[in-house]
């Protein structure tokens, strides 16, 4: 993936660190973690701009927030809702109460969750399903993803040849974040199971 990135970026520049930061939006595989102290470390060495840099990595992160908010909006809420009642487990009521959440803490929502791993991406969808208004939508993004690629694109550039230690590190926040959610969602699934028991007995009675 490096020799990908490093090619992009030789070939076209500070751009090309954007377009990389654009698709890890849409393609969560792609690791921002990567992508911006690589570029962060090429600036470093002169072959790119450090301030163009971070305009064109903060561009490529709206940009692709702004393909999944409309994702979102396309879906819209009564489509979110029939697919939810498809699902085994999930409840409309689990909608209704995600709903309710991102209405009083959406805001925060998206500008803190530009700055966590893996919820990066998936925050705009919900965003795009409540319909938050755009330029809201563009400021909270754009704020947030310029702290984020701010930090590890300067990371980056200190570090120079040591560059991928941010990757080693951030690793390890990434892992609890994925631990979290998977223990999360467990006890997701573990709860409703125990609902439906229930619900079978009474039901006998």
């Amino acid at each position: 993936m490096t020799d990908w990135l490093v090619g992009l970026m030789e070939a076209l520049g500070a751009p090309g660190a954007g377009l990389a930061i654009a698709l890890e939006n849409l393609f969560p595989p792609l690791p921002s973690e990567v992508i911006l102290p690589l570029a962060g470390f090429t600036a470093s060495r002169g072959e790119m701009d450090l301030l163009d840099v971070l305009v064109c990595t903060t561009l490529g992160s709206v940009v692709g927030a702004l393909a999944l908010y409309w994702v979102g909006a396309l879906l819209g809420r009564e489509r979110v809702l029939a697919l939810a009642a498809k699902l085994p487990l999930v409840k409309t009521s689990d909608i209704e109460k995600t709903e309710a959440f991102f209405q009083r803490h959406g805001r925060k929502t998206v500008f803190f969750g530009r700055m966590i791993p893996i919820f990066r991406s998936l925050i705009s969808i919900p965003a795009g399903v409540e319909r938050m208004p755009l330029p809201m939508f563009l400021l909270l993004t754009t704020a947030g993803s310029l702290i984020w690629n701010t930090l590890f694109v300067m990371a980056g550039y200190l570090l120079g040849e040591q560059w991928h230690l941010v990757e080693t590190y951030v690793g390890v926040g990434t892992n609890v974040v994925i631990g979290l959610v998977v223990a999360a969602v467990l006890v997701f699934v573990g709860v409703r199971l125990a609902e439906r028991r229930k619900e079978k007995r009474a039901a006998r009675r």
